[in-house]
C-alpha cells in the first residue's frame, strides 16, 4: 500500500468512526440559525468559518465520546460489532486524543465567535457528551439526543446576535423533536437487543409499534415549531410552502418503516432526514432573500 493510499484509508476509517456523512443533520440547522440572525444583524466570512469549525468540532467530538462510551455494548450487538473500536481498527487512546482535541477546538472556536458562545461552550459539551450515557438509565435518551442537536441552531444564532431570542428557541424545539423522532425510528432495529442488555429506549420500553406512533407525534411537534419559527421571524410565504415539502418527506419516511418491516430504517434515517435538513436550510435562505427582515 502506498503512502497516499494509506493516508486515504486512515481518513476513511476515522470518517466511518464518526459517521461523517451524518453531519448533514445538524450543520444546516446551525447555519439556518445563523442566517436568521444575519438577516437582522449582518454576518462576516470570519463568523461563518468559525461557526462551521465549531459545529464540526462539537459534532465529531460527541461521536468520538459516543464510540468510547458504547464500545463494549457495540461489540455485543451484531449490528454494530463491525464498528472501528470493537473490531480494533482504532485504539481507545487514539479516539480519546481525537475527542479531546476536537473538544478543545470547539471551545476555541466558540470564544472566537463571542464571549457568550465561549462561556456556554463547556456546558454545551457536557450536554452532548451526556447523551451517550442516558440509554443506561432512561428511555428518554432520544429526547436528550434531540436536546444535544437542538444546541446547533441556538449556537448559530448566538454566534451572530450575541443574545437569546424566541426565534432560535422555536428552531431548537423543532430540531429537538425532529431528531427525537428519527432516532426513535432508528432505535426500533435494536429493541430486542436493548431489552436483553438492560438498556433503555422508547422501542424497548413501549414496543416498536407504539414507538413508531410516538415518532410521528414528535415529528408533528417539530412541524408545529417550524411553523412558529416562520411566524416569529415574519418569513416570506415561500417558507411555509417549504414546510409542506418537509411534511411530505416526513410522511414518506414514516411510510417506509413498519412495525413488521424495519428493512428500510437506514433509508428513512439517512436519506429522508438528510434531505429534510437541506430543504429546510434552502427554504430559510430563500425566504430571507425574498422578504425584507428587520430587527
Amino acid at each position: 500500500m502506498s503512502a497516499s493510499s494509506g493516508v486515504v484509508e486512515t481518513a476513511l476509517t476515522w470518517g466511518r468512526m464518526v459517521k461523517f456523512s451524518h453531519s448533514i443533520f445538524a450543520l444546516p440547522f446551525a447555519l439556518s440559525g445563523a442566517a436568521l440572525a444575519a438577516a437582522r444583524y449582518g454576518i462576516s466570512w470570519r463568523q461563518t468559518v468559525w461557526i462551521v469549525v465549531a459545529m464540526a468540532a462539537a459534532r465529531n467530538a460527541a461521536m468520538g465520546f459516543n464510540r468510547l462510551a458504547d464500545q463494549a455494548i457495540d461489540a455485543r450487538n451484531p449490528r454494530t460489532a463491525g464498528r472501528e473500536l470493537p473490531r480494533g481498527a482504532l485504539s481507545r487512546g487514539a479516539v480519546w486524543a481525537f475527542t479531546a482535541t476536537l473538544s478543545g477546538l470547539f471551545v476555541v472556536a466558540s470564544f472566537e465567535l463571542n464571549a457568550l458562545c465561549g462561556a456556554l461552550s463547556v456546558p454545551a459539551l457536557l450536554v452532548i457528551f451526556a447523551y451517550s450515557l442516558t440509554k443506561r438509565f432512561t428511555w428518554a435518551s432520544h429526547l436528550v439526543l434531540g436536546l444535544s442537536l437542538a444546541i446547533a441552531p441556538v449556537g448559530g444564532w448566538l454566534a451572530i446576535a450575541g443574545h437569546f431570542a424566541a426565534i432560535p428557541l422555536w428552531l431548537a424545539l423543532a430540531v429537538g423533536f425532529w431528531v427525537a423522532g428519527f432516532d426513535t425510528i432508528y432505535a426500533c432495529q435494536d429493541a430486542a437487543f436493548d431489552r436483553r442488555e438492560g438498556l433503555f429506549s422508547i422501542p424497548a420500553r413501549f414496543g416498536v409499534r407504539r414507538a413508531l406512533v410516538l415518532a410521528r407525534v414528535f415529528h408533528g411537534v417539530a412541524l408545529f415549531a417550524m411553523t412558529a419559527v416562520g411566524l416569529s421571524a415574519s418569513l416570506h410565504a415561500v417558507y411555509f410552502l417549504g414546510l409542506v415539502i418537509v411534511a411530505v418527506v416526513l410522511v414518506v419516511e414514516h411510510r417506509l418503516v413498519r412495525a413488521d418491516d424495519l428493512s428500510k430504517v437506514g433509508v428513512a434515517f439517512l436519506n429522508a432526514n438528510g434531505l429534510i435538513s437541506m430543504i429546510y436550510f434552502g427554504v430559510v435562505l430563500t425566504a430571507l432573500a425574498l422578504g425584507k427582515t428587520t430587527p
